[in-house]
């Protein structure tokens, strides 16, 4: 089965105060190291895998750039980069092949870079069309600059276009929301992804907001409440205009569904280069596994020092699992007949007691033999994944 290929860039301009990536603001001097590293790791995937305990694969039909701000790279080292990966994997002539990007950072030589490096698809980390909302949160640019840059990438012929929105973001309203929304549908993209704002300890933001202060606009966060509302509001608006849900954050018109993050959902194989990135591949024989995963450090320091790949093992009972709460992610939900024949007949009694109470408490619905989330369920999409996990670790013991 064809690879999906991810490279992290973890470079940006400035840290968004909601971040909690493994990205920063560094040195240019530092990107020419990194990108020579990352040259170096692919030229090794082979012996990488074969250490990892995995399955070689040379074919790839998604390739996906990653950051941080990958355009900040120069044009020269972009183009090192996409030519290490195709001395290296067979990239199939359709392959999908998507490049982040911050608006703003789209010169002309950066288009005419993508579309030499065969970019056909380009994610714009919008966030907000509302321009205080933006700022807020160290957004560089303008709703007029992400208008124009959509428009220069249209007339360079890349269409497939996605546009990232936060929801939950200070100095959220419910009518600056909608403007926002509207803004992206007039757009006529034909992809929207839709997160909702993650209050946690690993960003700026969310450290701020639990500490009831007012740095980084903490106090202007919408509450958990309003920010559950402006999620189903997007999923009703973009619904409702042609973008489908087809997952728990992402919209597309038909036939424009994210080919690579699909590889995730679904545990098809993929390879990961760069800082905090990672691979899973079919386990060779001899491991008496289902998939290998190998994740490289989370730190720019540790992973230009050479640190060492970090291991782990899948077995069949983990990928069963996964399977799970991966492809209930996806409005379509599980075939369950599927999952059987894949791990064998136990995959049918997978937390089959805590299954059955959220289909009574509506979190959960199985028609025809598949199962899904519920609109919801998908609010709380990951107490759902938590519990089914606990219940299974529970029915084991």
């Amino acid at each position: 089965m064809p690879l999906g290929i991810y490279i992290s860039v973890p470079f940006c301009k400035t840290k968004c105060s909601y971040c909690n990536f493994a990205s920063g603001v560094f040195s240019k001097a530092v990107f020419a190291r990194y990108v020579d590293r990352v040259c170096e790791d692919i030229e090794r995937f082979e012996q990488s895998v074969a250490q990892m305990g995995g399955m070689i694969e040379r074919e790839a039909d998604s390739i996906y750039l990653g950051g941080g701000t990958p355009t900040l790279l120069e044009p020269s080292q972009l183009q090192r980069l996409f030519a290490a990966v195709r001395r290296e994997f067979v990239v199939s002539h359709d392959a999908e092949i998507t490049v982040e990007c911050a608006p703003g950072t789209l010169s002309t030589e950066v288009i005419a870079t993508l579309l030499a490096c065969g970019v056909n698809r380009v994610s714009l980390g919008v966030q907000s069309f509302i321009d205080q909302e933006a700022s807020s949160v160290a957004r560089l640019h303008t709703r007029k600059v992400t208008l124009e840059e959509i428009e220069r990438l249209r007339s360079a012929r890349i269409t497939n276009i996605n546009i990232d929105l936060i929801a939950g973001l200070p100095h959220q309203t419910e009518a600056s929301w909608q403007e926002s929304l509207q803004q992206t549908i007039d757009t006529g993209v034909p992809h929207a992804s839709v997160y909702m704002l993650e209050v946690d300890e690993d960003s700026r933001l969310g450290r701020e907001v639990m500490a009831g202060g007012t740095r980084y606009h903490a106090h202007f966060v919408p509450d958990d409440d309003l920010t559950a509302d402006l999620y189903e509001t997007a999923c009703d608006e973009l619904n409702r205009a042609g973008i489908q849900q087809y997952e728990i954050s992402n919209f597309a018109r038909a036939g424009f569904e994210s080919r690579h993050n699909l590889k995730y959902w679904t545990r098809q194989p993929y390879a990961g280069f760069g800082v905090d990135a990672h691979s899973m591949l079919e386990a060779a024989p001899d491991q008496g596994l289902d998939a290998v995963r190998f994740a490289t450090p989370d730190s720019l320091e540790q992973y230009t020092s050479d640190a060492e790949l970090i291991r782990t093992p899948v077995s069949h009972a983990d990928a069963c699992e996964e399977a799970y709460f991966l492809g209930l992610r996806l409005t379509r939900g599980i075939d369950l007949e599927q999952l059987v024949e894949r791990y064998g007949p136990d995959a049918a009694s997978f937390a089959r007691d805590q299954i059955a109470e959220f289909c009574r408490d509506g979190l959960l619905e199985l028609e025809e033999g598949r199962l899904r989330l519920t609109e919801r369920g998908r609010l709380v999409s990951n107490e759902v994944f938590a519990a089914l996990i606990a219940a299974d670790e529970h029915s084991v013991k």
